[in-house]
């Protein structure tokens, strides 16, 4: 499995996302800026060393998720909060698109009281513009990130002709892109 690149811990910070198939989230936070790096993997569940194989079945409890490597002084928590809402349809439950299960449930990880707060606000905003529907997103304190297979990492970049990354990937990409430019890096 792909090591994890060493970052300086006091120029960046990680954040820790799960919504729906990883291939898509990555995608969108690799295009916003301040994001240095963005791994596909799994959290949320509670068996050790997940495998997509595993993960799949539904049984691990784990879902596919996303660490977010980011420069704090480019790009804030709360903004990655709001990318997070921006890119999805956040009141499917169990799945994104045609992703469903368990293992592609919407989770945002918290590694503190200032995050889970702003997770809070942010849920609770948008839970009085969506009355009667709700967001679907659980909140989980983080726990731990279990890195993906290396064929899983920069997978819309290295096969932007697969036909899922052409069908769903891209076109979730996009629209994202369009509801934000201001966010994104200057070659997206």
């Amino acid at each position: 499995m792909t090591d994890r690149k060493s970052w300086d811990e006091s120029q960046y910070a990680r954040a820790y996302f799960a919504s729906g198939c990883f291939w898509c989230v990555e995608a969108v936070y690799e295009s916003v800026k301040g994001v240095e790096e963005v791994y596909n993997g799994y959290s949320g569940g509670h068996t050790k060393n997940p495998t997509y194989e595993s993960s799949n079945t539904g049984r691990t409890g784990h879902a596919e998720a996303v660490e977010v490597i980011y420069d704090p002084k480019i790009v804030d928590f709360t903004t990655l909060v709001e990318v997070y809402f921006g890119s999805q349809n956040i009141t499917q439950e169990n799945g994104q698109g045609p992703d469903r299960g368990s293992q592609y449930r919407s989770i945002l990880f918290y590694q503190s009281a200032e995050e889970k707060n702003i997770i809070s606000e942010k849920i609770a905003e948008l839970n009085s513009e969506l009355a009667p529907d709700k967001v679907a997103a659980e909140v989980m304190e983080y726990e731990v990130f279990w890195m993906g297979e290396d064929y899983h990492q920069d997978y819309e970049r290295l096969h932007p002709n697969q036909p899922y990354i052409k069908s769903v990937s891209l076109p979730r990409l996009k629209k994202f892109q369009s509801k934000y430019p201001d966010l994104l890096k200057e070659n997206h």
